[in-house]
């Protein structure tokens, strides 16, 4: 396995809950109220597996090997990268305080909840499909086969020691949870596929 498989393997969960937050987002619309348990999940996920793991890795350890390897960050693809996911983290925000204005019972609060909600959904599809199909490209072309083990023990550390044993498994969990709560249908990768880092799958 290369590391921009581990990586793909986890687009498919973050795109799992991106669509139960665009649900979240059309029933907030439809209805006028925010489900803010389920929203607070999405936002747990996003902050935790998708930001804090998932960008983490890609952050500390591949974009590094990609710009030794001479790609430009600055106007080039792994500056892009990290432009969005700067972007996704403001997005975040602004669902953490609309979620928070639900619960006070502020009534636009749904309405800002909707936006930055579909403004996340399509910055973080339109992220995904640049990664799968362009820098992930680059990068099983760019990175030899030893730097590319590297980069998998450190996506192991990552997971092992920056988030906790037994964290990944949990936000699969979650992903699946909500789903089933929002009858949203399921990437076979959530229950099917470990993180490639150590783990079993789940």
């Amino acid at each position: 396995m290369r590391p921009t498989e581990i990586l793909m393997n986890e687009h498919r969960v973050i795109e799992q809950v991106l669509n139960c937050l665009e649900e979240l987002a059309n029933r907030a619309t439809a209805t006028g109220t925010v489900d803010v348990p389920a929203a607070r999940m999405a936002i747990d996920f996003l902050q935790n597996f998708a930001d804090r793991c998932h960008h983490g890795k890609e952050e500390e350890h591949l974009f590094p090997a990609l710009e030794a390897r001479g790609l430009p960050r600055h106007g080039g693809p792994t500056g892009v990268m990290l432009y969005e996911h700067d972007q996704g983290r403001l997005l975040i925000r602004g669902m953490i305080l609309a979620a928070d204005a639900a619960e006070a019972g502020q009534p636009s609060a749904s309405r800002q909840f909707a936006r930055q909600a579909y403004e996340y959904v399509q910055l973080l599809r339109n992220h995904i499909f640049k990664e799968d199909h362009r820098l992930f490209v680059m990068a099983d072309r760019l990175l030899p086969t030893e730097e590319q083990q590297r980069i998998m023990d450190c996506f192991a550390h990552v997971e092992k020691e920056h988030m906790g044993e037994g964290t990944h498994e949990k936000y699969l969990a979650l992903a699946d949870d909500l789903a089933y709560r929002l009858h949203v249908p399921r990437s076979a990768t959530v229950t099917h596929t470990g993180c490639g880092c150590g783990h079993g799958t789940h």
